[in-house]
């Protein structure tokens, strides 16, 4: 049976013609129809929601990927550092804006809330480890000056957890807890 509300539609239609619309309610085409469509609805909700779990991690490269050099060769640790701590204070600017605007005596906007507590989940992270791809790989340096923003262009690059205190361990994709 198709699984794609087009391909049902034109299955039907080419079945029953130009009265498609004029199937009864409970008809095997009507439910056929119906299933079709509730299943496309759920399949784009489920494909929304990952993209949207998966964007911060997707963003991450990106900032890395902006961030290599001219000539591509392996990174030290300090220079990944820098870079880390770059990606940490990426929303800086933003914030003392949004704190500046802000009248005496008012609550903090949504946004500045909302970009207090990524930085500060950021910054757990990094004390524990932050995913990121290994700048030190020769390798993985090419794959990533060549991607494209695919999140399954990510699955041959190698990544790391990087440690505040310097300490880089080999991680896996996707990221999971503390992989």
């Amino acid at each position: 049976m198709p699984s794609k509300l087009s391909k049902v539609q034109k299955h039907v239609r080419k079945k029953k013609g130009d009265k498609i619309n004029s199937l009864h309610e409970n008809s095997r085409d009507a439910r056929r129809l119906r299933r079709a469509g509730t299943r496309d609805d759920r399949v784009a909700r489920g494909s929304a929601v990952r993209e949207k779990l998966n964007r911060r991690w997707i963003d991450r490269v990106f900032f890395c990927q902006d961030r290599l050099p001219a000539t591509l060769h392996p990174l030290g640790l300090e220079e990944v550092q820098e870079i880390v701590e770059e990606y940490l204070a990426r929303h800086d600017e933003e914030l003392e804006q949004l704190k500046a605007e802000r009248r005496a005596g008012r609550p903090p906007s949504t946004r500045q809330t909302l970009l207090e507590q990524q930085k500060t989940v950021d910054a757990q992270e990094y004390e524990s480890g932050l995913w990121l791809p290994n700048l030190q790989d020769e390798e993985t340096l090419v794959k990533l000056d060549v991607w494209q923003g695919d999140w399954t262009g990510l699955a041959n690059m190698r990544f790391v957890r990087l440690e505040k205190r310097g300490v880089a361990k080999e991680s896996q994709f996707p990221p999971r807890g503390a992989s």
